[in-house]
Formats: structure tokens, C-alpha cells, sequence
């Protein structure tokens, strides 16, 4: 890139001169030269003048001078044999540290003080190209007789320096430029010398992580490695540790930072103040940017009598170096610094949101802001069908289209108010198109938010379509747009549980390096190639649900779900395709799962938006965006979306406000008719609230209550709310969730007979505690937890009501017996051990309880009412249950006894002996069966 300064005449001639300027660097990387009237130049930038000059050559930098700036004055040092180097004053303690002790001895330098002045005939500047920057020596600027050289790889700006001779280059440090004309000319370089310039380099790129950062400084990097370069030095400088006022100013930064959002573009503004000055204050700055991982960072310190300002950026939207030029500062587009006279930190504040608003141009465009796909209606569409349309993808206004042989084309557009005035009028058979809005404007992709905001106010309109040619992309609504226009401060006023207003555009930060340490290497490889191959296939791939949420709650899941902008099922195909992997398709649902050869699952859907025809019916399902994908779940935090293509891997997407209630620990629904629509949300609410240990908003609980008193349930199946109440019965301890459903009085839509009161809360703690000490067994069977709490809420029951709720939940028929026959004859087998002796036999109680699944035998330890058959059953579980015979039926054949009945007379009699610990080894076995059977034989 270049740039032509005012008053000097461009020409094709002029363009022509920079391009063999260009090309005769040789180089890679990009680069920018800048020619103003007077200023002198070479034909290879990479070379400097090398005539002799009667007098001093003076090299300098800016005031404050960081590693860069020093580098490069050792570096210009080296390049000008004789010259003298004066340096305008150190602010940074680090830096006046290292240079006394470690630097000094490299440089010639000179005190300004007492020379006499008119020697001095060639200024040579480095790191900068602004006059209010280097102090004194800027008198020096417009003296007869006084050469001006610089190198710099800051951009120009309106009023930089016009110096006789200049190279600047878009590159990561003015070291670098300099390290190129040293290395063509083949000057000799020492190891210290290497290892100051390399600090530089390593500073300005951020160690080589900055977006500045350029082919050019790994290749100098390189040279000055070569030349012994101590990356030991280099480090010790670059991770310095903080000192304790550090620290405290650093807190006070991150405590003291304020959130603005301006022209759709997060930035934080910290301004603080201390009595004496503490150095490194760009240092902190870029500490707190990635320690509260910002996008924009200004911190304005008033030190001693000074005020200093430190910006950083990482977005291309925001040039940190503009914005410090407008206080008479400079730097990159991604770091900067100035420093501000006569003004109070007040006004310094208000003064830089100003400029930020003058500066920073809208992100937004519309094809960012837009709700698809459009719903639209055709132009004979019934009014009567147009509101049936409105309510049941809740929006105000339809596109109308018809068809041509191109695809459909947009007529107008029609709003709920004109459909309900018609249907007044009993004009609801009548076609939309006679009452549709045909004079409208649109918007193309690309409208930034100045535009859109024109087009609806201007025009009145309550829908703007989104157009790309002829084609219809989306539609942003007047509350798209005036969402767009709130200040993040009204957004955070907004009542956080009113679900309406936290549908906003979504908030976004990139995640990846969160990821990277949540996530495994594998999980992360896998969730890489899902987006890159749906990226091949012009989709876009999003992880979420609960697998995003759990990533901020620190819990661990696996259950990865993709949302897929596109065919779902066709990108499974492909993936399965690619990784030789197997695929179930469900087309009716636009969904599929991904199966692994270790057995490990990923569900796909494609992004779908869902309506409801009647309370608590099953949704009818479309297709849709991501944002409408994410608007028909359940809660605000489940509605976090990371993505995965390569161009964007590991922005979370926020468009309800679910980080927000992550942090806040609030359950909240995205809409007030959420429970309406689906009641068996309710069951969910409670379950993640006591799961998670967050609290139901004040709204939700508010409509929980509604859907109770309307009984939205008795139109659900029982098989939905059987599956709801399981779930909640699977958790780790669903004690509290079963609390919170009594006290929404929730329990009645599982039987009117149930509840918790005092004697069932005891009960189910004890069941808590009988789970646990199982678990603790370490056994190898599984047991079914639920099942045991289940069969406890029916001891409210009685046997009708057990049988009728067993059918109504449409349980499988082996888990009615256990619950209906099973649950009665477990009764029984405790009445029996009731009447038994202290001291029961252990074969008599093998035999009593070995029948029993071991669920029920755990029920039966829970309800047991003395603690001698508790211990009996404890018994049973852990020796008796698994006793087993060494000898088997071969063995009696061995011993020449015939297949008979018999068989199962001699080993009970052998397992009671057994378990009654009179028989130990195998030999006895044998004996026991040989003497058993002569008895036998001989009666």
C-alpha cells in the first residue's frame, strides 16, 4: 500500500515510481511507502544514502521508548558509522532498568546538553514519524542544513514528519526493516547486539502472536538468531513477573472497567488513577485484555499530574492507532499509547467515546442482522390463513410473494394490524394481496445499519426485505433494528427474565483457546472436522445445546449435538462418507446420528424452527436458522452455539442472553407461552435447576404456576410425562427436584395421591442411602435407580392406582410385573422375614430373597422397618447373593448318577449346607453329594 500526502500532485508517473519501489524490495510481505513534496528517495528502499555528511548524525525515537524503539536505534546505529545517539527520555522503569544495566555500553551516546547544536546535520529517527514524539530534537525539523532520515513501520498519518529520506513498511517492528538492510549488507552483528534487536521484534509481534506480525519479522527473527541471539534474555524480559503496585493497578483497571457498545462493537473503558507513576502501563493493558478476553481495550491513567492512555485491539474494526492520534499519540491499528495535557480524566473519558463514535464505523450489516429464512405467504393467501401464519411463527408482518418461472418473487408485504382489521370486517376469504403494502424498500446484504435505519423510519415500514438480486435472504423487523440501537448499558438495564427482550442480535467471542482447554485433543479434532466439512459443503456447522452450556459449568459431556445451516442429513452422509462411519436418518425430523466403531454417537439435525397446533401437542417441524433453531429450546441456557467452520472455529454465539444466566444461575424460558406450548418444560426447569444448583426466575416460576392452575398436562401422553419423571428419578440425587415439584404442586400429574410429605421425605433419603452404599459394593450389575424411587411414589398408591399409572405411562410390560407383582410379593418376603427369629439362617434368607430382581431387593432394604432385617438383607447383597457351587451336573454324571429330578433336589440341599458355612472346599462338595444320594437311595 502507499499513500500521497496533500499538496503533492498524483500522477500515473508517481504510481508507477512507488510500483518499481515495490517490486524491488523482493520481499513477501506487504508493504507502504509514503512520498511527500521535498522528500528524497533511492531506488531500493532496503539501501540508505550512503554520502558522507560534514557534521553529526544525531539518531533518535520517540519519548517513552519501548524494546522495539531502542533495537532500532542500536540497529540504525550500526548503519550509520559515527553517528551519536540521543535518547528523548525513558517513562517505563523496566526499560531504563535494562538499558542502564545491559544496553549502555552498545551505544555511542550523546547529551544534547552540551553539544553545540549546529553540528548536528543529520536527524535519523526511528519508530515513529511524529514531531510531538521526540521531544527537543523536533526544532531540529525544520533547520537549513539538517538531513531528516526515518524508519518506521507505524502507518502514516496526516501530520507525520517530511523527512528528506524515508523507509516504512507494514511489518510486525521497525527492528525488522532495519535487520533487513544490516543482513543484505552484510554487517556484522554480536550476540548482545542480536539479542536487543530481537527483543524488539518479540515485543511489537506480541512474540509473534499479534495480527501484525509478517513473514518479514520470522525472517529477520531468523538472521538475529544466527547471529547467537539469547532467547534466555528474551524471555526473562518478555515474562516479567508484576510487582505489588502493579498488581493493585491492575485490579483497579479490571474492577474499574466500563462496557460500551458502540456501532455494534464491544469495547471496555477502564480509567484509574494513583499517586505516583507505575510503569509498564501497556504491559497491564495487554495483560487485562486477555485476561477478561476483550475485543477493545482504552485504559486512561491519571499518574502523578499526567493522564496516559493504553489501547488495544483485536478487531480490524477498531484501530487503537487512529484513535490515539486523535490525543496526539500513535500506533497500531492494535496497539497504542498517548499521552493527554490540559484535560481532566473526565473529560478524557468523554472525549474518547466521542472519538469512538467517530471513528468506528457499524459492523452490522444486513445480512448479519437479518431473521431467516423469511416467512412469507403467497398472494392468495386468505387473511384468515395469514393470521393462522403470524401466530404460529409469532411474527407481525409476512412477506407476500408469487411465483414466476425464476422462483418466487416478492410483491409486498402485509402486517398483523391490517389482517385483524380485516378479519373485523369479516373479510377473512378475501386473497392478502388486496390489502398488502406494495410501495416498499429493501435492503441488499451488505446495507449497514445507517441504511437499515433510514429505510424502516423513513419509509414507515414495520418489515425490511433483505435482498440479494431478485432473491429474498431475510427480513429485519423494527425490533431487530431497534435492538441493534441499544446501548450495552440498556441492554443490561433490560428485567433479565422478561424472555421477549433478550432476543437481540447474538453476542459473539471467540472461544477456541477455552476449548482447547476443556476440551480433549480428540473432541477437538472431531469438532474441527465437522466444520470443515461443512464447510466443503457450503453449510454451516454449530455445536450446541447442553454440550456448550456444560463447557461453562466445568461439567463434563460428551453428548455432542451439531445444528447444521443446510441439510443435515446430507452433511452426515458426507462425514460418514469421509471417516468411514455409520449413519441412522430420520427424514421426517431432518435429523440423523453419526455412529463411531467404539459406539460413541453425534446427533445432527438440520436447523429447524418448531410451531404447535395446540397446547402440549408434539411440534410440526420446519426448516430454519440457527437463531430460530436455537429460539425454540427450552431455556436461555441451552441456547448456546459455538461454530465450527475453519473461518470463525470457536465463536460462541449468544442470542438470548444464556452466558448471562450461566453466571447469574437463573433457569429462565425464551417466551411467555413456552409451558403453553409444551408443559413437560416444567419437568425439565426443576430438574436443571437442582442439577445445576440455580434458582427459577421469577417469571418462570410465575408461568410454572400458570400452566399448573390451567392443567396444561392432562392433554399430554403418559408416556411423555413417564419419560420426564424418569429422567428426574436418574438423577444423582433427585430428592430436591422431587421437593420443588411438590411444592409446584407438580406431583398430581403424576396421580393426586402422591406427595412429599414428611414420611416419604425420610423415605426417599433413605433410599438415597441404600443407593449409595450399592455403589459403593462396586458390583459388576447395573441396577435401575429410578426404578426404586419410582416404586416408593407408588406406596402413596394403592393397587388400582399403581396398575392404571403403569398403563397410563405405557411401561414395558416386564417393568409393570416388577412394579405391580414384583413390588407385592417384595411385601410379602419382608412380612416373612418380620416373623423370623433374630438370628436368621442364610440359606433360609438366600432362598427368600433370590428370586427378586436386585432393584427390589434394594426397595425392600429402604422400607424395611427393623434394623435385623435391614442387616439381613445387607447380608444377602454382599455374601450370599453370588454363592455359587465348584461342582456342576458333569460331576454327578462323573460320579455315574443319571439326569433326573434329582438334580435339583441334591443342589439346593448342597447350596444350603453351603451358605450355612458347613460345607468349605470342593472335596466336601463331592462327599455331601455322595452321602445325599445314598440316603436318597436307601429311604
Amino acid at each position: 500500500m502507499y499513500c500521497i500526502c496533500p499538496g503533492f500532485p498524483d500522477s500515473i508517473e508517481i504510481r508507477a515510481v512507488i510500483r518499481v519501489i515495490h517490486d524491488s524490495l523482493g520481499s513477501p510481505g506487504p508493504a507502504y511507502f509514503c512520498i511527500r513534496p521535498g522528500t528524497k528517495r533511492t531506488d531500493n528502499p532496503v539501501t540508505f544514502p550512503e554520502k558522507e555528511i560534514d557534521g553529526l548524525t544525531v539518531i533518535t525515537t520517540h519519548i517513552n521508548a519501548d524494546f522495539d524503539a531502542v533495537g532500532s536505534m542500536l540497529a540504525a546505529h550500526k548503519l550509520y558509522p559515527g553517528s551519536r545517539v540521543a535518547f528523548p527520555g525513558f517513562h517505563e522503569k523496566s526499560m531504563k532498568n535494562f538499558f542502564i544495566s545491559t544496553m549502555a555500553y552498545l551505544f555511542d551516546m550523546i547529551d544534547l546538553k552540551k553539544i553545540d547544536k549546529n553540528e548536528i546535520r543529520r536527524l535519523v529517527i526511528v519508530d515513529t514519524r511524529q514531531k510531538n514524539r521526540i521531544g527537543s530534537l523536533a526544532d531540529f525539523l525544520d533547520r537549513p542544513g539538517v538531513e531528516v532520515h526515518i524508519y518506521d513501520h507505524h502507518p502514516a498519518t496526516a501530520g507525520d514528519i517530511r523527512p528528506d529520506y524515508e523507509i516504512a513498511r507494514c511489518c510486525g517492528a521497525t527492528v525488522t526493516i532495519l535487520t533487513d538492510i544490516i543482513s543484505k549488507k552484510e554487517i556484522e552483528v554480536s550476540a548482545d547486539e542480536a539479542t536487543i534487536m530481537l527483543l524488539g521484534i518479540f515485543e511489537d509481534t506480541g512474540s509473534f502472536t499479534y495480527p501484525s506480525t509478517t513473514p518479514e519479522d520470522f525472517a529477520a527473527a531468523a538472521f538475529l538468531l544466527s547471529r547467537g541471539a539469547s532467547l534466555t534474555t528474551i524471555s526473562d524480559m518478555i515474562s516479567k513477573e508484576l510487582e505489588p503496585t502493579q498488581i493493585a493497578l491492575l485490579n483497579d483497571m479490571i474492577k474499574n472497567g466500563v462496557p460500551y457498545y458502540i456501532n455494534g462493537i464491544d469495547i471496555v473503558v477502564s480509567t484509574v488513577s494513583c499517586d505516583d507513576y507505575i510503569h509498564d502501563l501497556a504491559f497491564l493493558t495487554q495483560k487485562m485484555l486477555k485476561i477478561e478476553d476483550l475485543k477493545a481495550l482504552f485504559v486512561i491513567a491519571l499518574m502523578k499530574n499526567k493522564i496516559y492512555i493504553a489501547a488495544r485491539s483485536r478487531v480490524p474494526e477498531v484501530d487503537v492507532g487512529i484513535i490515539a492520534q486523535e490525543f496526539g499519540g500513535g500506533g497500531h491499528g492494535f496497539a497504542a499509547a498517548a499521552t493527554v495535557r490540559d484535560m481532566t480524566l473526565a473529560q478524557t473519558g468523554d472525549l474518547l467515546i466521542r472519538i469512538l463514535k467517530k471513528h468506528l464505523k457499524s459492523v452490522q450489516r444486513a445480512g448479519d442482522i437479518m431473521s431467516t429464512p423469511p416467512i412469507t405467504a403467497h398472494v392468495s393467501t386468505t387473511c384468515m390463513h395469514a393470521r393462522e401464519l403470524l401466530s404460529r411463527y409469532n411474527v407481525n408482518a409476512l412477506l407476500v410473494i408469487d411465483d414466476e418461472d425464476d422462483g418466487p418473487a416478492l410483491r409486498g408485504f402485509i402486517s398483523r394490524q391490517v389482517i385483524e382489521k380485516a378479519l373485523y370486517h369479516n373479510l377473512g376469504d378475501i386473497p392478502i394481496k388486496e390489502y398488502m403494502t406494495t410501495e416498499f424498500s429493501h435492503a441488499s446484504l451488505e446495507a449497514d445499519l445507517a441504511e437499515i435505519q433510514k429505510k424502516i423510519i423513513e419509509s414507515k415500514q414495520r418489515i425490511l426485505p433483505v435482498m440479494e438480486g431478485d432473491v429474498i435472504k431475510g427480513v429485519i423487523t423494527r425490533t431487530d433494528l431497534l435492538n441493534m440501537l441499544i446501548t450495552n448499558d440498556q441492554k443490561k438495564s433490560a428485567h433479565p427474565d422478561e424472555p421477549g427482550a433478550t432476543v437481540f442480535s447474538p453476542r459473539t467471542r471467540n472461544i477456541k483457546k477455552f476449548l482447547a482447554e476443556r476440551l480433549s485433543p480428540h473432541v477437538m479434532s472431531l469438532l474441527s472436522q465437522i466444520g470443515t466439512v461443512a464447510n466443503q459443503l457450503d453449510f454451516s456447522a454449530y455445536v450446541v445445546g447442553g454440550f456448550v452450556r456444560d463447557l461453562f459449568l466445568f461439567r463434563h459431556n460428551e453428548d455432542i449435538d451439531i445444528v447444521i445451516e443446510g441439510d443435515g442429513i446430507e452433511f452426515a452422509r458426507a462425514f460418514a462418507r469421509k471417516n468411514d462411519l455409520r449413519i441412522n436418518e430420520y427424514a421426517r425430523f431432518g435429523t440423523s446420528v453419526i455412529i463411531f466403531p467404539d459406539g460413541f454417537k453425534i446427533d445432527v439435525a438440520s436447523a429447524r424452527m418448531e410451531y404447535y397446533k395446540f397446547p402440549a401437542a408434539l411440534p410440526t417441524v420446519e426448516s430454519s436458522s440457527i437463531k430460530l433453531d436455537l429460539f425454540r429450546r427450552d431455556f436461555t441456557v441451552n441456547t448456546l452455539a459455538v461454530t465450527l467452520n475453519p473461518e470463525n472455529f470457536g465463536e460462541l454465539i449468544d442470542f438470548f442472553g444464556g452466558l448471562r444466566d450461566i453466571k447469574e444461575k437463573a433457569i429462565r424460558i425464551l417466551h411467555n407461552l413456552s409451558f403453553v406450548e409444551d408443559p413437560t418444560r416444567v419437568f425439565r426447569a426443576v430438574r436443571f435447576e437442582q442439577r445445576f444448583g440455580f434458582t427459577i426466575g421469577k417469571l418462570t416460576a410465575g408461568l410454572i404456576k400458570n400452566a399448573v392452575k390451567m392443567d396444561f398436562f392432562k392433554q399430554l401422553s403418559g408416556r411423555r410425562v413417564f419419560s420426564k419423571l424418569r429422567h428426574i428419578l436418574n438423577e444423582e440425587n433427585p430428592i430436591p427436584a422431587l421437593t420443588r415439584l411438590n411444592e409446584f404442586d407438580l406431583l398430581k400429574v403424576i396421580d393426586p395421591q402422591i406427595c412429599i410429605d414428611k414420611s416419604m421425605a425420610d423415605t426417599l433419603e433413605t433410599a438415597k442411602r441404600v443407593l449409595s452404599w450399592y455403589d459403593l459394593l462396586y458390583l459388576d450389575e447395573k441396577v435401575m435407580k429410578w426404578a426404586v424411587y419410582f416404586m416408593l411414589l407408588l406406596e402413596k398408591t394403592d393397587f388400582e392406582t399403581s396398575v392404571k399409572l403403569c398403563r397410563r405411562f405405557e411401561i414395558p410390560p416386564r417393568q409393570v410385573k416388577m412394579f405391580i407383582d414384583g413390588r407385592l410379593a417384595a411385601q410379602q418376603a419382608l412380612s416373612t422375614l418380620y416373623l423370623m427369629k433374630k438370628d436368621i439362617r442364610k440359606s433360609t434368607l438366600y432362598y427368600t430373597l433370590k428370586g427378586f430382581k436386585t432393584e427390589l431387593v434394594l426397595y425392600m432394604m429402604v422400607i424395611a422397618k427393623t434394623d435385623s432385617v435391614k442387616r439381613a438383607i445387607s447380608l444377602f447383597m454382599t455374601d450370599l447373593k453370588d454363592v455359587r457351587p465348584s461342582v456342576s451336573g458333569r460331576d454327578l454324571k462323573n460320579m455315574e448318577i443319571p439326569p433326573s429330578p434329582l438334580y435339583s433336589h441334591v443342589f439346593k440341599a448342597l447350596m444350603a449346607e453351603k451358605l450355612d458355612d458347613n460345607i468349605q472346599t470342593r472335596e466336601e462338595e463331592l462327599d455331601f453329594i455322595k452321602d445325599y444320594v445314598n440316603r436318597i437311595q436307601n429311604t
